[in-house]
């Protein structure tokens, strides 16, 4: 078994710490107090192929596996876990979704803007009152002719404002139904589909969080994805990649706030000695350095898996579920070894530490990949 990174994995990282020192460090704090997205910068890493990273090249993307992907969500997680997100988002829930389940025609429509940033993509299945009990939607989809009429809000989307194109999920079956729901490709300017609050969040900051609301939103049929009552179905299978997707997110931030006590651990003396000298702090520090090692191998397990087309729920919840608890803990920790330094926002952990929770929530709650992986043993 070999654990080291391909060459294409250190052209990215190397890639990333440039683009990260340029473009991201000077202005990120900045971003996450104003709540900024900054699109701008999300143009240039389609400009640099980061933005279609598992999209084949005939569709204008960089035709990489998983093993890639995560070394890119993580790279980009140990500078901003906010980009990191929305990169994440970006490629395996909007853009994964039309590469796995669009037809010939979809994909070369909208495939190549997306890979290249052209359209930033959004993924609506969560709603008000259905977060993990996604079978009790309630934004619906009525068949009018040659179209489709969507009603309804999803709430808690990536880029719900700022999205030029949406895959939703709507009901077009009876409630509870696993197969009366449908996936349709929503552009923006669609009369009738519009975008609602913007969360006020604690971390992840200049990651746009956003209702989106259909409001008789008329969807032509050829906006369907795959078939009709597959939708949920079909999401179940795009949060297999996506949990990969938050592994990696959890295990970049869980890097940057190690690395940052490292760091500090090193320069910063009481007693005459660095910090580190120290059994309290370096027994952290082993701790962390442990975790992390364990969540990366989970990670990249399921990365695996998935590149090669293998069967991932199981994998791929063990991977989200302790990556993104080590995350947490990571930051906890990051912020006790800084001491009060921690608590301000002029070192780097205190922005790991807020950014850090999320990742036990977004894309299925530790709670849920707990019964994800209990379903998955039992059978």
């Amino acid at each position: 078994m070999d654990f080291s990174l391909n060459e294409n994995q250190h052209m990215i990282a190397d890639m990333i710490k440039k683009f990260g020192d340029e473009h991201i460090r000077p202005k990120m704090m900045e971003w996450d107090e104003a709540q900024t997205f900054p699109v701008e910068v999300f143009k240039k890493l389609g400009d640099l192929g980061l933005m279609g990273v598992l999209v084949p090249t005939e569709y204008g993307g960089s035709g990489f596996g998983y093993a890639e992907y995560v070394t890119a969500i993580t790279e980009l997680g140990k500078i901003c876990g906010s980009i990191a997100l929305s990169m994440a988002a970006h490629n395996s829930l909007c853009t994964g979704h039309i590469m796995a389940f669009g037809n010939e025609e979809q994909k070369k429509k909208y495939l190549p803007k997306l890979a290249s940033a052209e359209f930033i993509g959004a993924w609506g299945l969560t709603e008000p009152n259905t977060g993990s009990d996604a079978m009790r939607m309630k934004c619906v989809a009525k068949e009018d002719g040659d179209y489709w009429v969507l009603n309804g809000t999803k709430c808690w989307i990536t880029h719900g404002i700022t999205g030029d194109v949406a895959v939703v999920i709507a009901r077009t079956g009876e409630l509870l139904d696993s197969h009366g729901m449908t996936a349709f490709i929503v552009e923006r300017g669609t009369p009738g589909f519009n975008a609602g609050k913007k969360e006020n969040k604690l971390g992840m900051r200049a990651s746009e969080t956003a209702e989106m609301i259909f409001d008789n939103c008329r969807v032509p049929k050829s906006q369907v994805l795959g078939n009709v009552g597959d939708g949920f179905i079909q999401a179940m299978k795009i949060l297999d990649g996506g949990r990969i997707s938050i592994a990696a997110l959890s295990l970049g931030i869980a890097k940057g706030a190690y690395d940052a006590s490292i760091k500090y651990a090193k320069e910063r003396e009481q007693f005459g000695q660095p910090i580190g000298n120290f059994q309290a702090i370096g027994f952290k520090l082993a701790d962390m350095a442990t975790e992390i090692e364990a969540a990366e191998l989970l990670t990249f397990q399921a990365a695996y898996l998935k590149t090669n087309h293998k069967k991932v729920t199981k994998e791929s919840a063990f991977a989200k579920y302790y990556a993104s608890e080590v995350a947490v803990r990571c930051s906890v920790e990051a912020v006790q070894i800084f001491g009060g330094y921690g608590y301000t926002k002029d070192f780097p952990v205190e922005k790991f530490y807020r950014d850090s929770k999320l990742c036990t929530i977004g894309e299925g709650t530790s709670e849920i990949q707990k019964l994800v992986i209990a379903r998955e043993i039992l059978k």
